[in-house]
């Protein structure tokens, strides 16, 4: 039996993972999904949020386990498990994004998001900016849109009562993982998200080795198609 850790993205908490989660658990896997800090239940300070301490989250919740464990990433949080894995490479055997950023060295979340590639998505599009250190809230009115398209309407729209204000510090930190081998890769490109363009995300999968996977589905397959997420990360062990 394997160990999962599960990192949710920007604006969610470990909440929207209960589905995987319990499929999982289920088949006799170690699951964790903790909220990121300002996160979920989380009350760590947003202007305190940086991507540091969210990496620091990722390794301390590596560390509580017994044994090595597959980590895996959704939409932000890709970037922080990238940060995670450069520090303790050791304790991760393999790394999974979900329609997730994949950083290389020296790149942020935003650099990936001003690419062509990534051009017409709907978070920067709705976002508000606020404070300094920068925090973003995003627009309730388009989350069923832009997060959950193809997701039954009653589970989004208890997701969308859940969803907080996100720090922009995880969003504009480059991560640091020069030198660092990393463990391996996979990728799964949603085809029909509206929150990572698809076109992103394939430059994101492509332009290193990564076992590359796709979905017909939207930003949130962990409600839309738990089954074939699960399926997708039993693979991995």
């Amino acid at each position: 039996m394997a160990n999962f850790v599960l990192i949710h993205g920007a604006f969610h908490g470990g909440w929207c993972w209960t589905e995987v989660s319990s499929r999982l658990q289920e088949a006799g896997h170690t699951v964790v999904a903790p909220d990121l800090p300002g996160a979920g239940d989380d009350q760590t300070p947003l202007e305190d949020v940086t991507l540091a301490s969210a990496a620091d989250r990722v390794i301390e919740t590596l560390r509580s386990l017994e044994g090595p464990s597959v980590l895996v990433g959704h939409s932000m949080g890709g970037v922080v498990i990238t940060q995670a894995a450069a520090r303790v490479p050791d304790l991760v055997t393999r790394l999974v994004y979900l329609t997730a950023f994949r950083p290389a060295h020296g790149e942020s979340l935003l650099d990936l998001t001003n690419l062509p590639e990534g051009a017409g998505d709907g978070v920067q599009s709705n976002i508000t900016v606020y404070g300094e250190p920068p925090i973003a809230t995003f627009d309730l009115s388009q989350a069923s849109t832009v997060f959950y398209n193809g997701v039954p309407e009653d589970t989004a729209q208890h997701a969308i009562g859940r969803l907080d204000r996100q720090p922009l510090a995880v969003f504009a930190t480059p991560v640091d993982v020069d030198g660092v081998e990393l463990p391996p890769q996979e990728y799964v490109v949603c085809t029909q998200d509206r929150a990572i363009m698809p076109a992103l995300q394939k430059l994101m999968a492509d332009r290193s080795p990564a076992r590359v996977h796709e979905m017909e589905a939207g930003h949130s397959p962990f409600y839309s198609h738990p089954n074939q997420v699960l399926e997708i990360l039993l693979a991995a062990v």
